[in-house]
């Protein structure tokens, strides 16, 4: 009987870290799953989408309405 308690204390103890981590890196396990089902779709091409939240986004665009990056790009 003693074996059976501690088998089933050792699996809910699995069972609840398991749980705990989930939590715990909820959010970069959820940007692993989305870059995983990004890598294995064939008709996803990084140049078609346009992030404002991504860091290498570049600031300064050609479709900028700016006059200070209007006026640099038609005088060069």
């Amino acid at each position: 009987m003693a074996a059976i308690t501690s088998t089933l204390i050792a699996i809910a103890g699995v069972v609840l870290g398991w749980i705990a981590i989930e939590i715990a890196c909820k959010p970069c396990l959820e940007q692993g799953c989305k870059a995983i089902d990004r890598s294995l779709n064939p008709n996803y091409d990084p140049n078609d989408v346009v992030s404002y939240n991504n860091i290498r986004t570049p600031l300064i665009t050609s479709e900028s309405n700016d006059p200070v990056v209007v006026a640099s790009s038609t005088t060069s």
